[in-house]
């Protein structure tokens, strides 16, 4: 590992931690002011995309700066493991800046996690992505694989809103949308991750070939 790429997988994941453990604290402040149960708060706060993702980002990088021989380190240090990851986040950050960075306008240490979350761990990891994961060793067979987490989220949300009536964005909230819109729309995002999964496919594909000529 070069000096160049741990000193990248640390700087992010650093502040991947830092931008976590702030909304945390942030979400626990607003619900011991407002009187609300803490669980429910923390619940939900495990239950957005945005924190999910960027805490596996947070662990990916983790385990393999201080496990990269252990089972979890090998298999966050694979290029399938990482391209997921970076799909994920990207998803993320344009998710935000289309649909929902216009519903609020957050301010002080709110807009510090937000930028941390939303802007900073997206176009970090991207970066991190294009100059150290190596892609030649991607497959189409992994655009699929890459599914499973989205969908498993979707399912996720959509069950428990079902059951608590809380859905965690509004394009997806089934109360107010309907179950079909509901689940239309989380088609669609879908079909964002197939898009992106086949595109890192692609271009791993392109610099193998590249290499080989």
């Amino acid at each position: 590992m070069t000096p160049w790429k741990l000193t990248a997988m640390t700087v992010i994941a650093t502040l991947a931690w830092l931008a976590l453990a702030l909304q945390l604290y942030l979400e626990v402040m607003r619900s011991l002011a407002g009187g609300g149960p803490i669980g429910w708060i923390v619940a939900n706060y495990f239950s957005f995309f945005t924190i999910l993702t960027n805490f596996l980002l947070a662990l990916c990088l983790t385990i393999s700066l201080l496990s990269p021989q252990s089972r979890w380190g090998k298999f966050f240090s694979t290029a399938a493991a990482q391209t997921g990851v970076a799909i994920y986040i990207v998803v993320v950050g344009a998710t935000y800046s289309v649909m929902l960075r216009h519903l609020w306008n957050p301010h002080g240490a709110q807009k510090l996690a937000d930028v941390l979350l939303h802007d900073v761990a997206p176009i970090a990891f991207l970066l991190y992505w294009l100059a150290f994961v190596p892609k030649a060793g991607l497959r189409w067979k992994h655009a699929l694989w890459w599914l499973c987490y989205p969908i498993a989220y979707m399912a996720y949300t959509l069950v428990r809103g079902w059951m608590t009536g809380w859905y965690p964005y509004p394009f997806i909230d089934a109360k107010v949308l309907g179950f079909p819109r509901a689940l239309a729309n989380g088609c669609v995002v879908l079909l964002v991750f197939i898009g992106l999964g086949l595109l890192a496919v692609a271009a791993g594909r392109f610099s193998a070939s590249r290499s080989r000529g």
